[in-house]
């Protein structure tokens, strides 16, 4: 594709907005308009932005060849539905959708018009797990830790479709196997859904990975730890740093074993992980523009978000069963 890749966004709140705002001034796209379906802030962005404002979903479609779509979770599924209908490509926000179902239905419309379907699993791009990338080596236990204060936006649903989805994207693509059991427990704290999580995933190739999420902790908090066969990598998300402590490949393990107290640094080697500067967001969008031009394959797949989505899914049940049977056990009133 020579000409400008025409793209639009769909719901331009708080995470819609920096769509927006990164789309502008991306190269090989232009940004005919947005559609907001709140009229005051669509006023209030156009102005901002300098982007116009259609008048409904289907002008704004008119206009375009994709869209970026940054609605509520509960009406993913409408809005793409509406887009891929007419063979527009999309970028999801995750998840992809609310059921398998809808999702399913998605990737259906997308293969039967043409159209290409990307996830906003924007944590792929984080700076940690660029760098991270070419130590992983079949992780056979991940450790992953996502903590936020609370806020409503994204409280409609559970924190396991808000927060934790992140990481589980992550997990299954730093494991690549199939999933063999959920096991999860969770409670609601500030709302009638589930506002702390914690799941025990375990996989066909014997990996397991333990996965906590909350958004009503005090502080911010973004950590995945992975162990591996030949070392073990810590990652700050939210730093976008990270760390590699491997055995040194000189290390005499005979003599080591002989030692009361060796010195770790004797035996192991720190390895600081880099990757370029980047912004998450707008690497996330120049991947969808590149995609979709034809330059690069997909980097999250509608495939992908499906995936991610289901093991969401199996922990919500699991989470819901847990609590149903407690509460039984309680009696009635208790």
């Amino acid at each position: 594709m020579s000409a400008p890749l025409r793209v639009g966004v769909i719901g331009t709140g708080a995470l819609g907005y920096h769509h927006l705002r990164h789309l502008r001034t991306l190269a090989g796209a232009t940004v005919p308009g947005f559609f907001e379906s709140n009229p005051a802030r669509a006023v209030t962005v156009a102005q901002e932005l300098c982007v116009p404002a259609t008048a409904s979903l289907g002008a704004l479609l008119d206009a375009v060849d994709a869209v970026s779509i940054a609605v509520p979770t509960p009406a993913h599924f409408a809005v793409a539905q509406a887009a891929l209908e007419r063979g527009k490509h999309v970028l999801i926000e995750k998840p992809i959708t609310t059921t398998l179902a809808e999702a399913d239905e998605l990737l259906a419309l997308a293969r039967a018009n043409g159209a290409l379907v990307q996830i906003g699993h924007i944590e792929r791009f984080n700076r940690a797990i660029r760098a991270a990338w070419p130590y992983v080596d079949a992780p056979l236990f991940i450790e992953s830790e996502r903590l936020a204060p609370f806020n409503p936006r994204g409280s409609d649903v559970a924190v396991v479709l808000d927060l934790m989805i992140h990481d589980i994207d992550l997990v299954l693509t730093l494991i690549r196997a199939k999933v063999t059991e959920v096991r999860a427990a969770g409670v609601g704290i500030l709302t009638p859904s589930v506002d702390i999580a914690d799941a025990r995933v375990a996989f066909a190739n014997g990996a397991v990975a333990n996965i906590t999420s909350s958004r009503i902790s005090r502080d911010r908090t973004r950590k995945l730890r992975l162990f591996q066969r030949n070392g073990y990598l810590t990652l700050d998300l939210g730093a976008g740093t990270g760390e590699l402590f491997r055995l040194r490949e000189d290390v005499d393990l005979a003599a080591l074993a002989t030692q009361s107290q060796p010195d770790v640094a004797a035996f192991v080697e720190r390895i600081p992980l880099e990757a370029p500067e980047g912004d998450a967001l707008r690497l996330e969008l120049e991947s969808f523009v590149a995609a979709v031009r034809g330059e690069t394959p997909v980097p999250v797949t509608g495939e992908d978000g499906r995936d991610a989505l289901a093991v969401a899914l199996q922990i919500v049940a699991d989470i819901e069963r847990s609590r149903a049977a407690i509460a039984g056990a309680r009696g009635p009133g208790a």
